[in-house]
């Protein structure tokens, strides 16, 4: 496989996904090189139906491999929630730091020990006929106020099992190595 689209236009998904896999012989391309792609409507139930209606549209317009990330934040008192939703949990439009102010409104007063949570990544690899799943899971909980610097989305708030620090506070060789989105990547760099 030479060439790879990356059908994200999450500038630290891309990133995450390009630092896992440098030094295999392909090349990357993503929506940041071509942003005149329309947005994809994700109306999938689960991570693996928006992955693929994702990868499948995309295809259809640059004809190479495409890989497909639908990863999002589950939390058990919430029953699930955002789940599928993350990225839009607080609106279509809004921003990572709007969404974890509404994950912290709604968990506002419940102790540490019942904010159980996981981020679940689903990577789909399609070349126009195949598909190929890659899921990684990450447990953990729910911090009770945005700490760190680093990563993005729900970063600041998710505390992995085993560690004290926030993914927005450990260092991006630790967080690769114990994420959701790492553990699928090991998978696909080693099909690759």
């Amino acid at each position: 496989m030479k060439k790879i689209f990356i059908a994200s236009k999450n500038k630290g998904k891309t990133d995450e996904i390009k630092y896992f896999l440098k030094g295999l012989k392909i090349e990357f391309h993503s929506f940041l090189d071509k942003p005149e792609i329309p947005n994809i409507k994700e109306t999938g139930k689960t991570f693996e139906e928006n992955a693929l209606i994702k990868a499948k549209a995309v295809y259809d317009i640059v004809n190479i491999p495409v890989l497909a990330d639908d990863s999002g934040l589950e939390v058990d008192f919430l029953d699930g929630e955002p789940g599928v939703y993350s990225a839009r949990y607080a609106g279509e439009n809004a921003t990572d730091l709007e969404n974890c102010e509404k994950l912290l409104r709604k968990l506002k007063n419940i102790k540490l020990k019942d904010r159980k949570a996981r981020f679940k990544c689903v990577l789909l690899l399609y070349d126009g006929s195949s598909v190929r799943y890659f899921n990684g899971i990450c447990e953990g909980h729910i911090a009770s106020q945005m700490r760190g610097k680093g990563g993005f989305g729900y970063d600041p708030l998710f505390l992995p099992e085993g560690y004290t620090k926030t993914f927005a506070e450990l260092d991006l060789e630790t967080k690769n190595k114990i994420s959701h989105r790492g553990k699928a990547l090991q998978k696909l760099r080693d099909y690759l």
